[in-house]
């Protein structure tokens, strides 16, 4: 029998007796991670540098690997500043892929080289079943899509995407180079779901943009029903939070600056559906949970864009300047540097993009903030050559990770 608290107090004779308490941050981020099976504490990262190389004038580079879950190995590729700045440490950028994204991609080795010119670190790394993680070491190859499972075998290959997120962390933090207080990181489409979980549950990462996402919505929205092994099933399996997007950013909110950035005809994520009243209800609602509006999301779009990674644009550029302080870009600098479109970019250096997103309404149509970035060859962003990786792939794949995640789970 289920009673209203008052009646429960008058049925004790006046007695009032209190409710437990709402769970506290720690509480409920210990929660979030345990649901995802996310090890605590991390693995040890054993980070190792394979080669160092030159992809663009004033850029280095290095092609690294660090430990995830399960024993597993993410390889990625670290861009910095050519020379150092004497005498300071620097911001670092963590990009989350989105499907069929990895280290190979246009945006993401984009994000590399215009980032780093602009002093900072950035760490691009193969999403799960991507690039040096899939088993035909392709990409594009969506591997993940393909995992049949239950809810458990999907909270895990949840928690696999957010422990990689939370080692890129511990990776760049390590980094001699990086201030380890001014660490941010951008999700683009599945990368933004991604790390809007990690992003609740990751007090280390000083600010997070959310592009091509960001509007979590309510039980049997677009997130709920989403591909299920990645979104779907993991999104729905945080019912114990109550009001799950208002418990999410509300916790983002504990951790630091967030920004959620889209385009307004962006139909891959039914974004149409999720405008400025969508946001503005979020908003209040993550103000109400915290009982303040202190560090409560922004949110912002571009009026013809659709699905684009947008850290690569002016509004956002110019706010993460104000949270992570470019070293070599400050607000007047932002606002002169000429735009990159990506479309044309892409068919002049001969880069490869997506096919579902090389038009002009989706990622062609990016105004990317930078210029004179060369075009790159696939192999020149491997972490191994071909021999070199069948001798590790054991350690790399998603379908060695799928071996081990399905014994875990026995």
């Amino acid at each position: 029998m289920n009673l209203n608290p008052l009646r429960l107090i008058a049925a004790l004779g006046g007695l009032a007796i209190s409710a437990p308490a709402a769970p506290g941050v720690a509480e409920q981020r210990a929660q979030i991670r345990a649901n995802y099976f996310v090890p605590d504490p991390l693995p040890a990262l054993e980070a190792k540098t394979q080669r160092r190389f030159a992809p663009a004038p004033g850029v280095a580079a290095e092609a690294v690997t660090y430990s995830t879950q399960l024993g597993m190995r993410v390889p990625g590729i670290l861009y910095l500043p050519d020379p150092l700045p004497r005498g300071r440490k620097i911001p670092a950028f963590i990009v989350v892929n989105g499907h069929g994204g990895d280290k190979y991609a246009w945006y993401a080795y984009f994000t590399g080289i215009a980032y780093a010119r602009a002093g900072m670190a950035v760490l691009t790394y193969d999403q799960a079943g991507e690039g040096e993680r899939s088993a035909s070491r392709k990409s594009g190859t969506r591997d993940h899509d393909k995992l049949k499972g239950d809810e458990i075998l999907a909270r895990r290959l949840a928690g696999l995407m957010i422990t990689d997120v939370m080692q890129a962390v511990s990776f760049l933090a390590a980094r001699p180079e990086v201030d380890a207080t001014r660490i941010g990181a951008g999700g683009y489409s599945l990368g933004s779901f991604v790390l809007a979980l990690a992003g609740a549950v990751e007090s280390r990462l000083r600010a997070c943009v959310l592009v091509g996402g960001g509007n979590l919505d309510e039980p049997n929205g677009y997130w709920d029903r989403s591909k299920p092994m990645c979104q779907g099933l993991p999104y729905r399996s945080l019912g114990f939070l109550g009001d799950r997007p208002a418990a999410i950013y509300a916790l983002h909110a504990a951790r630091g600056p967030l920004l959620i950035w889209n385009g307004r005809v962006d139909t891959v994520v039914n974004m149409p559906k999720t405008q400025d009243v969508f946001f503005d209800d979020l908003h209040a609602k993550v103000v109400a949970r915290r009982g303040s509006a202190d560090g409560v999301f922004e949110y912002g779009f571009t009026p013809e864009g659709s699905h684009r990674p947008y850290w690569l644009t002016r509004p956002v550029a110019l706010w993460l300047e104000q949270q992570l302080d470019f070293p070599q870009w400050d607000e007047a600098a932002i606002r002169s540097l000429p735009d990159t479109h990506i479309l044309a970019w892409a068919q002049q250096t001969g880069v490869a993009m997506d096919k579902l997103y090389a038009t002009e309404e989706r990622e062609g149509g990016t105004r990317a903030m930078g210029h004179d970035v060369p075009g790159y060859s696939r192999e020149s962003l491997s972490v191994f050559s071909p021999a070199e990786w069948e001798k590790n792939k054991a350690k790399l794949t998603f379908d060695a990770w799928t071996e081990r995640a399905r014994s875990a789970a026995k």
